[in-house]
């Protein structure tokens, strides 16, 4: 049987689980529900829509949790979602089409990222793939933060197209963000130190410059309008916080950069500022050549 198992964990998610239930109900043999101590409703909620509920202590993310609930399904097939995610009908037809027809152990899908209200195209948020559909025991979870899935076997990526997406609803508000901002820098300052990162003062300048240049110009944020620069920007904010809390895991050891020391830092980050931004302009029409061939009016 090429059954499919729908794996979800869960914590406090009342608002989000109904809609993702919905979603995945045309394709789903079995629903597989881990919830990590919800306070609200979510368990009644899963249990009423038919999904078979096992507990797991509570995490400060979800990825301790995955393989338990993986090792729960019972499906030749897992689909990977969490709550605040929805399954596309052109996307369930699809998988459909792939447990009956396989030609790979796991598929990478793209996730379509909705953030603040507006669907992100660019800013390096779509195709943005993820591993979600497997054969079980072909890929594993690391328990570190925002890893990277362990896999065996063959593995395929799904066309990038809307209707064959995951529909991620994703940051709502300014200060979810931030909230989960706090989180993630933790696990991964914490990672940093565990990989034998020094800190230097250097990187408060230039990983939140890279991280801003690569979002806004290279993944064309610009394009995203208003949404694009605010989340290049929280970003680039981010790196901060991860380096400035490595720091503090140093117990905020002293230093003293001179005045020219980070003046010539912030010319380096210049220099790649204005390498982007003449990227962009030629891209949109305003180079030189573009401006010449407006105004003598060529082809």
């Amino acid at each position: 049987m090429n059954n499919i198992s729908v794996v979800i964990n869960t914590l406090n998610e009342e608002k989000n689980l109904p809609r993702l239930l919905s979603s995945v109900k045309e394709i789903a043999d079995e629903i597989i529900v881990v919830d990590m101590k919800s306070d609200d409703k979510t368990v009644e909620i899963a249990k009423k829509a038919g999904a078979l509920v096992f507990d797991h202590e509570r995490t400060k993310y979800v990825e301790p949790a995955r393989n338990y609930a993986i090792s729960k399904a019972q499906g030749k097939w897992i689909l990977v979602l969490d709550a605040d995610e929805e399954l596309t009908v052109g996307l369930s037809k699809e998988l459909n089409k792939i447990r009956r027809n396989p030609n790979a152990d796991y598929y990478r899908i793209p996730r379509k990222n909705i953030v603040f209200g507006k669907w992100l195209k660019h800013s390096r948020w779509w195709p943005d793939f993820n591993i979600r559909f497997f054969k079980k025991g072909f890929v594993t979870w690391s328990e570190v933060i925002h890893s990277v899935p362990i896999t065996q076997g063959e593995g395929f990526d799904l066309l990038e197209k809307e209707e064959c997406s995951i529909i991620h609803y994703h940051y709502q508000t300014v200060e979810q963000y931030i909230e989960r901002m706090n989180c993630y820098t933790t696990e991964h300052a914490k990672s940093l130190v565990d990989d034998n990162y020094k800190f230097k003062w250097q990187d408060l300048i230039k990983k939140p410059t890279n991280e801003f240049l690569s979002r806004y110009f290279f993944g064309q944020g610009y394009k995203d309008g208003i949404h694009g620069l605010a989340l290049s920007l929280l970003q680039a904010f981010s790196e901060v916080v991860k380096y400035l809390k490595v720091w503090q895991k140093e117990k905020f050891e002293e230093s003293n950069p001179g005045v020219k020391e980070v003046v010539n830092v912030l010319k380096e980050s210049g220099k790649d500022l204005n390498y982007w931004q003449a990227d962009a302009l030629f891209r949109n029409g305003g180079g030189l050549i573009q401006q010449i061939k407006r105004k003598f009016r060529l082809p």
